[in-house]
């Protein structure tokens, strides 16, 4: 029993423990929910004041931006008001000037009227009077009748042809002496005009050679030009077509060639090559090819210098470089681009004495002859092929025509075409400009290259020793050592057939062929 009391007991006490935790553990649960609460209570109570304050933080940012806004449209009505009254003072000042104006138009009709009528008082007047005056010739002419014996009619018959006699008698020495007068006067300024053009223009004579001469420092450079078994100097010939006379004159080498172009190109390329020294036919090309671009470029400078120099602006580019082709260029012996220049400033002169435009003039007188320097060959004259290419790049008609019919070909419409006529004509006249013999010798070395042209695998040709030898150089994959003999034979018989010449024309067929690699 006492082991049941005691387990009992055990029981009872860990029964009332339990009870007791958990009333323990209850009451801290309730105590903290009660601390919860008034935590919750607090910060509710933190949140309402929190947002009361919001509220009256945007309240017043509110009624600061509405006050804001308020001042800013005022300030709108304000200035709106103030164009508004602008607006109407300056309608009531252009009402007031347009009242004036009526008044002033009223006032100037009341005027006119009383004008009108005054002067159709005059009319009348003059009308009555006009009525009293034919009146009166009437009468008075009555009376020349009864006292003459003669009618109207047959007075002023008689009149009339005894005037017409002795005004055809005055008329017709009149006209005879204006007409003497007027020949007289043309002639003598005319010829004043030309020789004061002739006087005030004074250039030095140009003369084109066909033979440049290249000087060295000494002679052992001709063996450096013409190389191993003369390979350099016929790389240098066949690059450039100039003929390289290398003779015993002293340190000078003679360069033969009709087209100036091709002499200048080959007298700096030597000038290069003996200057860096390497000299061999791989060079010579590269140099060749170089100094051609500078010829090129060299033409373009000098066309814009000579216009700036003679004052012509807003010429085309291309013109331009025609312009400056022409110094490379001659024209029956006299330099085209000095000849032109001359041109140019005569007709300014000539121009400024007439009372025409005197730039213009200039314009017309520098490209009258640009057709003798195409980059291609063509049957057109030049005077119309020249007023093709600046009618192309956008001069005047006047320019146009003058360059046109300055040889007649096209008909004149304009004053520039005869003065551009005359200037070209004084030019080319004067003493020493030039020379028939060399114009037609460069047009038969010309023609001997053309020819040929002709033939299929021609790469180049050039009309060498004053045109006694044409060199002909093929393209080796077109050509054969066979058909360069037949070749050669064949442009020989047609140079035979075609044209005429003194003396022989030695006809030369170069075919090369070249292995060329490149070690890298």
């Amino acid at each position: 029993m006492t082991t049941i009391f005691i387990i009992i007991s055990a029981v009872a006490g860990g029964v009332l423990g339990i009870v007791g935790v958990q009333l323990v553990q209850r009451n801290q649960s309730q105590s903290r929910m009660k601390k919860s609460e008034q935590q919750a209570k607090r910060i509710i109570k933190k949140a309402h004041q929190e947002s009361d304050r919001i509220k009256k933080d945007k309240m017043l940012q509110a009624k600061e931006k509405f006050i804001e806004l308020k001042a800013e449209h005022e300030k709108v009505i304000f200035n709106r008001e103030k164009k508004v009254n602008e607006v109407e003072k300056r309608l009531r000042e252009k009402e007031n000037n347009l009242n004036k104006e009526l008044a002033r138009n009223k006032n100037a009709n009341d005027r006119l009227e009383q004008k009108a009528n005054n002067m159709d008082q005059r009319i009348q007047n003059l009308d009555r009077k006009r009525s009293e005056l034919e009146k009166a010739q009437k009468d008075y002419q009555e009376q020349l009748e009864v006292v003459s014996g003669l009618s109207a009619e047959e007075a002023k018959k008689q009149l009339v042809e005894s005037l017409q006699d002795a005004a055809r008698t005055d008329a017709m020495s009149f006209i005879q002496k204006s007409i003497e007068e007027a020949k007289l006067s043309a002639e003598q300024e005319a010829k004043k005009i030309i020789i004061n053009t002739i006087q005030r223009i004074g250039t030095e004579e140009a003369v084109e050679n066909c033979v440049s001469v290249f000087n060295i420092d000494s002679d052992d450079v001709k063996g450096r030009i013409i190389g191993r078994e003369g390979r350099n100097i016929r790389a240098i010939e066949a690059a450039t077509g100039v003929e390289i006379i290398v003779d015993d004159t002293p340190e000078a080498i003679i360069l033969s060639c009709f087209d100036s172009v091709r002499r200048e190109i080959a007298r700096l390329s030597l000038h290069r090559l003996v200057t860096d020294g390497r000299i061999h036919p791989a060079r010579i090309e590269e140099v060749v090819r170089k100094t051609t671009k500078q010829i090129e470029n060299e033409i373009a400078e000098v066309g814009k210098r000579t216009v700036i120099d003679l004052g012509i602006h807003g010429l085309s580019p291309e013109l331009i470089k025609m312009v400056g082709r022409m110094k490379y260029r001659s024209s029956y012996g006299q330099n085209l681009l000095q000849h032109s220049r001359e041109v140019a400033k005569l007709c300014g002169v000539m121009a400024s004495e007439l009372g025409i435009n005197p730039k213009l003039a200039k314009r017309a007188g520098l490209l009258h002859d640009i057709g003798k320097v195409p980059e291609e060959e063509t049957e057109v004259p030049h005077a119309i092929l020249g007023m093709q290419w600046a009618e192309k790049h956008g001069e005047k008609p006047e320019v146009c025509n003058a360059i046109g019919a300055h040889h007649d070909e096209i008909e004149m419409t304009s004053l520039l075409s005869p003065i551009v006529q005359v200037c070209d004509a004084i030019s080319g006249a004067r003493p020493g400009a030039r020379r028939q013999v060399l114009d037609s010798y460069i047009q038969r070395l010309k023609d001997l290259e053309k020819i040929a042209y002709d033939f299929n695998g021609v790469n180049k040709a050039y009309a060498i020793q004053a045109g006694r030898e044409l060199r002909v150089i093929v393209e080796s994959e077109k050509v054969s050592d066979n058909q360069a003999a037949e070749l050669s034979f064949e442009i020989s018989q047609k140079i035979q057939t075609d044209m005429t010449y003194p003396g022989q024309v030695r006809v030369t067929v170069i075919r090369e062929t070249r292995a060329v690699n490149v070690a890298k």
